[in-house]
């Protein structure tokens, strides 16, 4: 029986935020949607995603599981992801940066004042 390999997701976020300040991680997180996206699409493609896996460390996903990864942040169903939708993914995906996420979003206001 083959080894299948597990991709292991590790919560690096919070500590992101702690170094980073609210407005520093969300320009981080925008930078890696840039990193990632179709540039034609202004998205995130399946081809584009399969095209970057290497910067990711993810070279070894099947194309059944980065379907499966599109679909779940796919929130409109046009089969990419934008901005707002790769951004809320990636807060999804840490629980700690959800319980905290009001205390970032007041963070992010004052700063925008």
């Amino acid at each position: 029986m083959a080894a299948r390999s597990v991709i292991v997701f590790e919560d690096f976020f919070p500590a992101m935020v702690e170094k980073l300040g609210a407005e520093g991680f969300m320009k981080e997180l925008c930078n890696g949607f840039r990193l990632l996206m179709d540039e034609e699409k202004g998205m995130i493609t399946f081809e584009s995603l399969k095209r970057n896996l290497a910067l990711l460390g993810l070279q070894d996903m099947s194309d059944e599981e980065l379907v499966c990864m599109l679909r779940e942040g796919d929130l409109n169903g046009d089969g990419a992801l934008d901005e707002m939708e790769f951004c809320t993914l990636m807060f999804r995906l840490s629980p700690a940066l959800m319980k905290s996420s009001r205390t970032l979003l007041a963070e992010a206001l004052v700063n925008e004042m």
